[in-house]
């Protein structure tokens, strides 16, 4: 039986925590595999893992790595000459100018998510986001106090917003607008000429 002095005196969790409601893709994920270890046949699209093996180069590559020692904290922005990388092919694909101290490196893009609309967001600002969308958005816009302002993907629209919706969305409070283009999980693609 646990002590309970250390019960009472034990860290309790932020309020905020209560406000991660959203993404439940770890859920899924776990019903899922109990559902297979019941003999189900299951398509998993839960979380974005692949379900193919790395490919060999690849993990030729990271092994080499490691042989060579290169096994401790990268930049926090991100290797230079990989930074480097993705600016030239950013300007080359979007025929805009990119640099590279302009591009910042995360693994994944939650974290880098949590950060934009923390350091951008005071309790009470509107952040509209595409509906349906990355689980994370709603979570990470509530958990900085912000609120949630759903933009509504249209399927006869091939899975992109209407202007009109975005105008009737944007107000005093807006803080930030997500774009995603292709968008998760549907796949619609914004038109360049809305982008515009």
């Amino acid at each position: 039986m646990p002590d309970e002095t250390a019960l009472a005196t034990a860290p309790q969790l932020a309020r905020g925590v209560a406000r991660l409601g959203t993404e439940s893709a770890f859920a899924v994920l776990a019903r899922a595999r109990q559902l297979e270890r019941l003999g189900r046949s299951i398509v998993h699209l839960e979380i974005g893992e692949p379900d193919f093996r790395t490919p060999e180069h690849i993990t030729a590559a990271g092994i080499a790595a490691i042989q060579r020692g290169e096994t401790g904290y990268a930049p926090s922005a991100g290797l230079a000459e990989f930074r480097e990388v993705i600016a030239a092919e950013l300007s080359r694909s979007r025929r805009i100018e990119v640099a590279a101290e302009d591009v910042l490196v995360a693994n994944g893009a939650k974290l880098l998510l949590f950060l934009t609309i923390l350091a951008t967001c005071e309790p009470g600002d509107e952040v509209i986001y595409p509906d349906p969308g990355f689980p994370i958005y709603e979570s990470a816009i509530r958990w900085a106090g912000a609120v949630p302002v759903p933009l509504p993907l249209r399927e006869e629209l091939g899975f992109s917003f209407s202007l009109q919706d975005l105008s009737d969305r944007l107000g005093v409070c807006t803080k930030l607008v997500i774009l995603n283009s292709p968008n998760n999980p549907t796949g619609g693609v914004v038109p360049a000429e809305d982008l515009r």
